[in-house]
């Protein structure tokens, strides 16, 4: 959507982001916003509004606050946008532990079916894949994973894997915990990690096929203008 002859305004629904490549850019960006608004008998809600400074500078922006008349827009560190984690450093790995949470919250309120012994295995996965499955990896086409984060989400499948039980050692006959190894082998299907790098390549091809009058293509082809700053980059 347009906003001042630019690209700089995404709406979905009632939610908005407004862009803006310093505070004074966003804040005559969200006076237009208000603006047309009002034209059409609709106003901002200043206690939903949220302003986030995304910056290398983790003070830039530290005491800035858009204010509009007579409301001011706090200024936050991290804000929810259409079910996803923004913060002010663009960390993925903060999003990535917001998802691990609502899956583990989400594992815990069907762990009594899970666990149960009147539901066959194949059932269990189906649910696992159906109800858990969904909640921890939404969004993941756009995360930029390190083996750190990758480490996180294969601990977190290997617990909910434990839905399988024990096994019979072949030597001793004994009961015994399963490896993650054996758990894998028995869960027959791509893991966790995998499956986000299906999807990524997935969404790549699709941006890719788009027309270069959308927005997210632009962004894909893009190149950052002006220069890099000094010292090595930041760490993911």
């Amino acid at each position: 959507m347009k906003l001042n002859g630019t690209h700089q305004l995404l709406a979905y629904a009632y939610d908005v982001n407004i862009l803006g490549g310093s505070i004074h850019a966003e804040k005559e960006n969200a006076e237009a916003l208000v603006a047309a608004t009002r034209e059409i008998g609709l106003e901002v809600s200043v206690d939903k509004t949220k302003c986030i400074v995304m910056s290398r500078d983790q003070n830039a922006g530290r005491n800035s606050s858009v204010r509009i008349g007579n409301s001011t827009f706090e200024r936050v560190e991290e804000s929810k946008y259409l079910g996803t984690t923004l913060t002010n450093q663009n960390s993925i790995p903060e999003e990535i532990k917001v998802r691990v949470k609502s899956g583990n919250f989400c594992y815990h309120s069907v762990q009594n079916l899970l666990s149960s012994r009147l539901l066959y295995k194949n059932l269990k996965i189906k649910i696992y894949r159906t109800i858990i499955i969904p909640v921890v990896l939404y969004g993941c086409e756009t995360w930029s994973l390190t083996l750190r984060e990758e480490r996180k989400l294969r601990l977190f499948e290997n617990v909910v894997l434990r839905i399988f039980g024990p096994g019979r050692d072949e030597v001793t006959g004994e009961w015994r915990r399963l490896h993650n190894e054996e758990l894998n082998d028995l869960y027959s299907s791509p893991n966790t990690v995998r499956v986000i790098k299906s999807r990524r390549m997935r969404w790549a091809g699709h941006v890719a096929r788009m027309g270069e009058g959308r927005w997210v293509y632009r962004v894909l082809v893009g190149k950052p203008e002006g220069e890099r700053p000094q010292g090595i980059p930041r760490r993911r």
